[in-house]
């Protein structure tokens, strides 16, 4: 059993399936849905956190997803709407996820301290390439662009989630602590990334409880 403290029951390399998908795309022989639109989302979702928005071309999205370009069209005027609202549908599936989980503990500050075991569970996943929002940020050089516009909600909504937990623990100033460990987060997530380094949402977890002062 997680008690909210450590790390995942297990260090071996978890495979995703309905129940355990974190973040990354169930497999599209689990999609349940008949609507056409909703299966074009996650074919979206799918490619353009697996290779990118570049790389991810209406070709390979008419091929993977199984409908015309026509179909396409018919939902989302151009690649341009259709990727923001794939990552629309990923920042609820992704928050709904990650708040899920990390409310799973049992008192205000195991909450605070569980972000980075739920973090390291993720980490671990199969299919994990880091966080979509930041990936697909960079390939935008606006930052008015619609893809950096839905980055910047999801960072805040993350960023208010966080402060809420810190409310609830009683912190003295919860806006500064939580924009401290959004910090903390993002630097977790980039080291999972670039270093495949999964123990980083442990370190990150040691940093907040010193800034916690909690031996």
């Amino acid at each position: 059993m997680m008690d909210g403290f450590g790390p995942p029951p297990s260090d071996e390399k978890k495979h995703l399936t309905k129940e355990n998908d974190h973040s990354t795309f169930r497999p599209m022989n689990e999609i349940n849905s008949s609507e056409t639109r909703d299966i074009i989302l996650d074919v979206a979702e799918k490619l353009i956190y697996k290779s990118g928005i570049a790389a991810t071309g209406m070709d390979l999205l008419v091929k993977t997803a199984g409908v015309s370009r026509k179909s396409i069209y018919r939902y989302f005027a151009n690649k341009d709407d259709l990727v923001v609202a794939a990552l629309k549908r990923r920042d609820e599936r992704w928050m709904q996820w990650f708040s899920g989980e990390v409310d799973k503990a049992p008192t205000p500050l195991a909450r605070l301290l569980n972000l980075f075991p739920v973090l390291k569970g993720w980490f671990e996943s199969e299919g994990f390439r880091g966080c979509a929002f930041i990936n697909t940020s960079g390939e935008t050089g606006d930052p008015r662009d619609p893809v950096r516009q839905v980055a910047k909600m999801h960072k805040q909504k993350l960023l208010d989630y966080v402060t809420g937990l810190c409310v609830e623990q009683g912190i003295e100033r919860p806006e500064q602590l939580a924009r401290q460990v959004l910090i903390l987060i993002d630097g977790a997530i980039t080291l999972a990334l670039v270093m495949g380094d999964h123990d980083a949402a442990d370190q990150a977890q040691d940093v907040l409880k010193t800034l916690l002062a909690i031996e």
